[in-house]
């Protein structure tokens, strides 16, 4: 296997790196693939080399907002590394690419072994949780133009090259049949 493109797989420790590699696998991600199921047990974690994971919440009634984006930065089931099984919020793939795909089980077993890869895992969650928080942040407090400006910025920054494989849809999406809103 080549190194890998994940900036958090390269950050590892080559030991650390070694104890998860033997269960990886690389994997298309395909769009709109799910990633995560709200509430439902987290089977997997992927490490993207190339697209964008999208981590959208629900309220009740069907509103949703993106909290979180993932691309060749990071990884997602951030609530495994933070010791729970499922998530409340739903993460599908944005912009198509590949990565690596892990069971959940084998990375809490060699997490268990390594005090060294949990470190490096809690610190991704911690910078995944201010990501999160300062989206929230300014959707609330930001205008629309703002809002559009930060997404590109961010998705520019977790994929490779200046162009953005993203459809019209996935920017505006029917909230009610007549009305669209954007969903960053």
């Amino acid at each position: 296997m080549s190194l890998p493109r994940n900036h958090l797989l390269k950050a590892l420790s080559p030991e650390d790196f070694a104890l998860l590699l033997p269960s990886m696998h690389h994997v298309q991600l395909d769009l709109k693939a799910q990633l995560e199921v709200p509430y439902q047990p987290i089977e997997h974690v992927y490490f993207p080399e190339a697209g964008i994971a999208s981590v959208v919440a629900t309220m009740t009634g069907g509103r949703q907002s993106e909290v979180g984006i993932i691309g060749f930065d990071g990884m997602t089931g951030v609530a495994v590394i933070l010791g729970q099984d499922s998530s409340p919020n739903e993460t599908y793939i944005q912009v198509a690419g590949n990565g690596w795909c892990l069971p959940v089980e084998n990375l809490q077993s060699e997490v268990a072994k390594s005090q060294s890869l949990r470190a490096s895992l809690l610190a991704y969650a911690h910078a995944f949780l201010v990501q999160s928080s300062r989206t929230a942040l300014v959707n609330g407090h930001s205008k629309i133009e703002e809002r559009l400006a930060r997404w590109l910025l961010m998705v520019h920054d977790r994929t490779e090259g200046n162009k953005i494989h993203l459809t019209h849809e996935f920017l505006m999406r029917p909230v009610k049949r007549d009305a669209l809103r954007l969903i960053v």
